[in-house]
């Protein structure tokens, strides 16, 4: 009898197990338990583009649960040629209308549920008090300063701050094919140089004083480094032209950010710097400059032909500043020479773009084209020289891009927050023909809702940021490249990058809506929990099991820590004092003054501005002494043709609660 009776009691508790486990997971009355667990991607088995069948896989790239949305339609071709026209499935940018995000935006997706707008407005309306705020603002500077203050007592005058073992870093002398530090590393103490304007937007009026003090007195150029002309101009001459103009700004809006007999210092060693780059430019028949320069010797022998669209089309930004602060053409010449030489390779088909070219030949050799690594500051930058400089041929560029992107990349269905099949997502394809080349994201990505939040495609921003933000929701952290098909990283680093922080501060400042600041105390909080170690912040060599590499780059602190302080900051000098402000792609601050929309030299723009076809020496024109243009007038009022100014007022969502029911 006992064997029976203990036959009947396991059979109890399996069944009571099971009634647990039917109102906990959801198939019962619904208990509030479902927020504690991790997000689950519900997909269906999808079939990748050119093999069987795989599995669904879950958080670790185990085999996942089957059920989920019923179509893949990110695997799916997008409608094309006359029956997009007729159904209407792909369009220019939208404006957003007032409205709200429903219950169907990615919540199913992503393992959430819907609530109704009571409890949202609950939830969320004033769910944000300045108290918190404050606090998140302050935790965000003194992520900075730890950060900041370990390099300068570790690691200053090298590069790099390796925060594990409290040393610095430089480049690797003893192995020139490591790219992946030579690339970035020129001996310039470059995590000084690329901090200094996130010190002025801090108000740190006296480490701003004595950083650029430190950088006129020790920074040289005349350095046997090789580098990448893409990191050096953004890193290095992007950061010096931006603290030369908070330095040079009569208003003065972030404090007396002004240095005692300066002489436009910064400004000669922008010039010295986007010299010893330019001849990157030269003696390549396409006019697409090499990726990588001897700072004292030129281009190496043994040089690379083959460079990525983003690094050779994402120049025109700085060095377009440069050339109008010195009258002097040569900068923006060469770049936008470049910009256009890579505008017309694109795919007559498509009007796509791939993501690595042969500067000599004109081919493209890597035929993959996507919003991510390769291409992704390319798109960014034919809006912002518009933005700055206020050449139309800079925005008739970006829409026609803007238009293919939405024709090709973006999968799924028309609207956000409604309609059948999936929601939308952009993935990678062939540049010549439209067709899905593999089916990952990488971290890079996730720059893009903010690029939309610029021009005014609202919803689209939100709904691409709520994937980016679910992943993270997942790992803690951003995976460098993330498969959405078998719901697992590929690539599994996270080397602090400010990607989604900057969408979710742009989104922020478009929307006023509380729910960013809760992504922003989230990515704060994953930040401190995982990344935070002896000296500093390290990246993250494993998302999952959170291991770490002794390595802090330079744009957590010129970047990631600044907009995650801009974001919790609503009082910044940036939001309130009048001026219209841009960030480069490495987050440095340029104030949109009339000065810089003032071309003299439109000639020299020419379609056939002085390249031959036999690829011989091209003319530049000849750069003249060094002198200023006074930039430190700024002009409160933009142009009307400038519509893509923040803050968007746009209050027309209900965001996101179901895509992670989290918070």
């Amino acid at each position: 009898m006992q064997w029976r009776a203990l036959v009947l009691g396991l059979v109890l508790l399996r069944l009571g197990l099971h009634g647990v486990l039917w109102l906990v997971f959801g198939l019962g009355p619904s208990m509030g338990f479902y927020q504690r667990f991790p997000l689950s991607f519900g997909f269906q088995r999808l079939r990748a583009p050119d093999g069987p069948e795989s599995p669904a896989l879950g958080p670790a790239g185990r085999p996942g649960p089957p059920g989920g949305p019923s179509g893949p339609s990110w695997l799916q071709p997008p409608v094309s040629g006359a029956a997009a026209a007729a159904a209407g499935r792909r369009r220019a940018p939208r404006r957003p209308e007032p409205g709200v995000c429903g219950p169907a935006h990615w919540g199913y997706v992503l393992g959430g549920r819907g609530r109704d707008r009571d409890e949202y407005e609950k939830r969320y309306s004033g769910a944000f008090p300045p108290q918190l705020r404050a606090q998140m603002r302050d935790l965000a500077r003194g992520m900075f300063v730890f950060g900041y203050d370990n390099y300068m007592a570790h690691a200053f005058p090298q590069d790099e701050l390796n925060p594990i073992h409290c040393r610095g870093r430089g480049p690797d002398r003893g192995d020139p094919s490591n790219l992946n530090i030579n690339d970035v590393l020129g001996n310039y103490s470059l995590t000084l140089v690329d901090a200094l304007d996130t010190l002025a937007i801090m108000g740190n009026s006296s480490e701003f004083q004595k950083a650029v003090k430190l950088v006129i007195d020790t920074v040289s150029f005349d350095k046997d480094s090789t580098v990448q002309v893409f990191e050096a101009t953004i890193r290095v001459l992007g950061s010096l032209l931006s603290a030369h103009r908070i330095i040079t700004d009569s208003k003065q809006p972030f404090g007396d950010m002004t240095i005692k007999d300066y002489d436009n210092e910064l400004l000669h060693m922008a010039h010295d710097l986007a010299v010893r780059l330019l001849p990157a430019f030269e003696n390549t028949k396409t006019g697409i400059p090499y990726p990588r320069v001897n700072l004292k010797t030129g281009v190496p022998p043994d040089s690379n032909n083959e460079t990525c669209t983003a690094g050779a089309g994402s120049l025109l930004v700085e060095f377009g500043i440069l050339s109008r602060l010195l009258g002097d053409s040569t900068f923006e010449w060469v770049a936008r020479r470049a910009v256009k030489a890579l505008w017309n390779l694109r795919s007559n088909d498509t009007g796509l773009l791939g993501n690595v070219v042969n500067i000599q030949t004109g081919r493209w050799v890597g035929k993959q084209s996507g919003l991510g690594a390769g291409l992704d500051s390319f798109y960014e930058y034919l809006l912002k020289s518009y933005i700055l400089f206020g050449e139309k041929e800079d925005l008739e560029m970006f829409n026609a891009a803007y238009r293919s992107i939405q024709n090709y990349l973006r999968r799924g269905r028309e609207a956000c927050n409604e309609g059948e099949g999936d929601p939308p997502l952009y993935v990678n394809v062939n540049m010549f023909s439209g067709q899905l080349m593999n089916t990952w994201i990488d971290s890079l990505q996730a720059f893009f809702p903010g690029l939309q939040v610029l021009i005014g495609d609202v919803e689209d921003a939100i709904c691409l940021h709520a994937f980016y933000y679910a992943i993270w929701k997942r790992y803690g952290a951003l995976p460098e490249r993330y498969n959405w098909q078998l719901q697992a990283p590929d690539v599994l680093f996270y080397p602090l990058r400010p990607e989604l922080v900057e969408s979710t501060y742009l989104l922020y400042q478009a929307t006023k809506n509380p729910f960013y600041l809760h992504v922003g105390m989230d990515i704060l909080q994953s930040l401190e929990k995982y990344t935070k170690v002896k000296c500093g912040y390290a990246t993250l060599h494993h998302v999952i099991d959170k291991s770490k590499e002794d390595r802090m780059e330079s744009f957590f602190l010129s970047e990631t820590c600044k907009y995650l302080y801009l974001l919790f900051d609503e009082e910044n000098p940036v939001h309130k004092s009048g001026t219209k402000y841009m960030f480069t792609t490495e987050g440095h601050i340029v104030s949109v003054d009339k000065h810089l929309r003032e071309s003299p030299w439109k000639e020299f723009f020419s379609e056939d501005g002085g390249q031959d076809q036999e690829g011989k020496s091209v003319h530049r024109p000849k750069s003249p002494e060094l002198k200023v243009i006074n930039s430190s007038s700024n002009c409160n009022r933009v142009p009307d043709e400038r519509r893509y100014s923040l803050p968007l007022k746009s209050i027309y969502m209900r965001q996101i609660d179901q895509m992670v029911g989290l918070i």
